[in-house]
């Protein structure tokens, strides 16, 4: 049975969306993680249950087949702690997918995932890795104590292997939110100071830094409300709308596939039950055969965070 937290998303004024062709499924296999961040749109955590059953899985690996989708995209919770992980991976690999995970880089310091970075390296999945800030005060203070060392010593892991090297063809990106109610910095720059940073302090290499600004919903949401800057937020990113990132949203060339196997136009719509397109709920059984091209996309008042400024996505600044 399909469970639901929907409430009535608000009319907006952010301009209507279409799609174009699609070539990238987005899959949340849970929202079972290691960690519990003040940033997390999920809701994630250590005690959340909620877990993809192996059957979508399979109509997933169907679907992308029929559709002749180019890019397989996982994210969570943390993706690795789902029990199938490893075997839908490399069924998906072998369908000349290109694989991405969302990881938790700490996942690989905790007990029983000493497996990850080597599984990853062999199946040459492109590793987008969560480190908000490259100091440890910013990124303990978003993630929780101890996090900062954790991350350090599994990206240090993930280069053993490969990843970040070149001429190696594994990809380690990682992903920058700000702690506090701001847009990200210009992604460029940034970039450029962590590589330094992270290069001299701790030997780690990596190929791009993604900005992406925080959403204002879920846990995101709540600390907003909480310290009463939710309004404040918003006017930020109505403010700072960009009419030409419209162009590039994720959301044009992507579909999101929710724990239950539901569909959805991107992940944050996932999160607010905002069903694809904007109409009843679709599983992604019911969309083997379907035609995307020009569908309307479901938007509301949280997709200025994706145009505000130089824009925000899954692959980090739109420009």
């Amino acid at each position: 049975m399909r469970t639901t937290t929907a409430t009535t998303v608000p009319a907006t004024d952010f301009p209507p969306i279409r799609r174009d062709a699609l070539h990238t499924l987005q899959m949340n296999l849970g929202y079972l993680c290691n960690l519990a961040c003040t940033h997390c749109h999920v809701e994630a955590g250590p005690k959340r249950t909620e877990l993809m059953g192996r059957e979508t899985m399979d109509t997933a690996l169907e679907f992308i087949q029929a559709q002749g989708i180019r890019n397989l995209d996982v994210t969570g919770g943390s993706p690795e702690m789902h029990p199938h992980f490893r075997e839908f991976m490399a069924e998906a690999k072998r369908l000349g997918v290109h694989l991405m995970d969302r990881c938790n880089p700490t996942i690989i310091e905790e007990p029983g995932y000493a497996w990850v970075p080597r599984f990853l390296a062999d199946h040459e999945v492109e590793v987008i890795a969560s480190l908000p800030c490259y100091t440890a005060d910013n990124v303990d203070t978003q993630r929780g104590k101890g996090v900062f060392d954790a991350s350090i010593a599994a990206l240090q892991k993930l280069n053993d292997v490969g990843y970040g090297q070149p001429g190696s063809g594994l990809a380690l990106n990682l992903v920058y939110n700000p702690v506090s109610p701001t847009l990200p910095p210009p992604q460029d720059t940034l970039e450029s100071d962590y590589k330094r940073f992270l290069d001299d302090k701790f030997g780690i290499a990596f190929d791009n830094l993604f900005t992406i600004a925080n959403m204002p919903i879920k846990r995101y949401a709540h600390m907003l409300l909480r310290e009463k800057r939710m309004g404040e937020y918003m006017a930020l990113l109505r403010d700072a709308h960009r009419s030409e990132n419209v162009a590039s949203v994720m959301c044009r060339g992507l579909i999101s596939v929710g724990w239950q196997g539901y569909v959805y136009d991107c992940d944050f719509n996932q999160m607010l039950d905002m069903p694809l397109g904007g109409g009843d709920a679709v599983h992604l059984s019911e969309l083997i055969d379907a035609d995307f091209a020009r569908r309307a996309i479901a938007i509301g008042d949280h997709c200025y965070g994706c145009t505000a400024g130089q824009g925000s996505s899954c692959g980090g600044a739109l420009n």
